[in-house]
């Protein structure tokens, strides 16, 4: 018994360890997703067909956020690794890398979405709806991404900034600097939305400037604190005195980081995909999914951060070259994590019904939701076991199996599974969204025996 406890379970010293970097993580999203929810709800006063169409620019715009991630993070593997060995030369090179493929990734979103913005959109349209409906939810949808456009600038800075921040076992500042953006969206949400206080009344508008105006404020305070205190970060002195990268640096974290651009990139495009299968059951699907994706988030930090919290910790272990070491702490933290998440899951099922009632939709659509949020709740510890998996799997360089596990399982199996079932059968919506989730299971089953088996144990900075 002792034994038991000893592999699966930590000492206090353990879980405060994981708390430290864990909860600010937790904190940062948690309050994003509360007031993107609130945001939601804001738009949602304004009518269904602008709820739909930002929620649908929102889902194109996912793709772009991950792709952004999996940019960061292909480096990001190797800036916590380099901080283990204290390497602040090798951290220097990660973020150059980190500015160049957010920059590419940037101008080639902006440009998409200035000239085929309108076909993206219409592909969530298909769906059963009347023409004036889907007139005024693609007006509202191109309004709202032509704005959120002049954002993408400075969200990608403090991607860069914010993920170096997080490897190097930092993660308060990108916390508050988030927060601050967060209350700066809230407050402008309210004047600009509904024209307060002598504001403008905006709408749709009013919601895209002021997430852009949060975002930069979110830039400005991550970028100017890290360059005041250069002791605390070392690795930004000299930054752009050059762009020059050595070779070797650029062909490893490639080699590695590559196909954690292409998981990220094709995985959120196959979740925007599986919306638009979904969305093939009708425009009140695409509602009551937005308002289920919007609360789902908010609960679904916890096996994020825990995810990260295996990315940071686990990574600077192996970077030390402590193998033993690394193995049992991942296995704490993926219990832990299951653990969490299955409290976190029970709060949430219970409390579905809550939240869908301060939409101001049709009531079809609310009881919708509040389906698809409790299947939602069902499958929270699964996703803290797969989230947990794929970050151990990424810790260690094994990139590309990450990206078989994650975008080869959601094209091959997710979105052919969800097509068919909404495109050929007589099945509910309900029931094709819980056996999509049910899939999952299979992908999970394969992390835990890829993690036991320790294939992911390797350190690459060597």
């Amino acid at each position: 018994m002792r034994n038991f406890r000893q592999k699966y379970f930590g000492d206090a010293a353990f879980y405060k360890m994981v708390f430290v970097i864990a909860i600010p993580i937790m904190i940062q999203n948690g309050i994003t997703n509360f007031v993107n929810m609130l945001d939601n709800i804001m738009i949602g006063q304004i009518g269904t067909e602008s709820m739909t169409g930002v929620s649908i620019v929102n889902q194109i715009l996912f793709v772009y956020n991950l792709c952004l991630f999996g940019a960061v993070s292909g480096a990001g593997i190797f800036t916590a690794q380099y901080y283990g060995q204290k390497n602040t030369d090798g951290i220097r090179h990660t973020v150059r890398f980190k500015l160049y493929a957010v920059t590419i990734i940037t101008i080639l979103t902006v440009l998409l979405c200035i000239f085929s913005g309108q076909s993206l959109i219409n592909i969530y349209l298909t769906g059963e709806g009347s023409a004036a409906s889907i007139q005024m939810t693609m007006t509202s949808g191109r309004e709202y991404m032509l704005f959120m456009l002049a954002g993408l600038p400075f969200f990608m800075i403090t991607q860069v900034y914010g993920s170096t921040l997080r490897e190097c076992g930092q993660t308060i500042l990108p916390m508050k600097a988030g927060v601050a953006a967060i209350c700066i969206n809230l407050v402008f949400n309210y004047l600009l939305i509904y024209g307060k206080f002598g504001f403008p009344t905006l709408g749709v508008k009013g919601a895209a400037i002021a997430t852009v105006l949060s975002r930069v404020i979110e830039a400005a305070i991550i970028v100017v604190s890290v360059h005041r205190d250069r002791e605390k970060n070392p690795y930004i002195i000299g930054l752009y005195r050059s762009f020059a990268i050595p070779r070797d640096v650029i062909r490893r974290i490639a080699i590695k980081g590559t196909p954690l651009l292409l998981n990220e990139t094709l995985w959120s495009a196959g979740m925007a995909t599986l919306a638009g299968c979904y969305s093939l059951r009708g425009l009140h699907v695409v509602a009551a999914l937005n308002i289920s994706n919007t609360i789902s988030n908010l609960f679904h930090i916890s096996f994020i951060a825990m995810g990260d919290a295996v990315a940071i910790i686990v990574g600077q272990i192996l970077g030390t070259g402590n193998m033993k070491k690394a193995k049992e702490t991942d296995t704490k933290i993926i219990v832990f994590s299951v653990l969490l998440c299955t409290l976190v899951a029970a709060f949430m099922f219970f409390i579905a019904p809550v939240f869908p009632e301060f939409y101001k939709t049709t009531e079809d659509v609310k009881q919708l939701a509040v389906k698809l949020i409790m299947i939602s709740a069902l499958f929270v510890p699964q996703h803290a076991l797969l989230n947990t998996s794929y970050f151990t799997l990424r810790a260690g360089g094994k990139t590309m199996i990450a990206f078989f596990f994650d975008s080869v399982f959601i094209w091959c199996i997710s979105v052919v599974l969800a097509f068919t079932l909404a495109k050929c059968t007589p099945l509910s919506i309900l029931w094709i969204y819980f056996l999509v989730q049910l899939a999952d299971g299979v992908k999970a089953i394969i992390g835990v025996i890829l993690v036991k088996k320790g294939v992911w144990l390797h350190n690459i900075v060597e």
